[in-house]
């Protein structure tokens, strides 16, 4: 497993483990990272990312992309 961030740009990648605490977990869930689903990056900036989940275009910190892991 490796996190979020070492994830290419255009790759489609499914997520095995969302770390962090309850409540982090949860607000990424309400946003579409869920284990078992899939992601991919559509762009990076400085380790902050833009990714399609469930059909929706979400920016998340690297401190988030670094707690979901693929």
């Amino acid at each position: 497993m490796m996190p979020l961030t070492m994830a290419n740009v255009g790759e489609n990648v499914a997520i095995r483990r969302i770390g962090g605490k309850d409540e982090t977990r949860r607000f990424l869930e309400t946003l579409g990272f869920v284990v078992g689903g899939t992601v991919s990056v559509i762009t990076e900036i400085n380790g902050n990312m833009i990714v399609n989940v469930k059909d929706s275009r979400v920016a998340i910190s690297k401190e988030m992309a670094n707690k979901i892991q693929i």
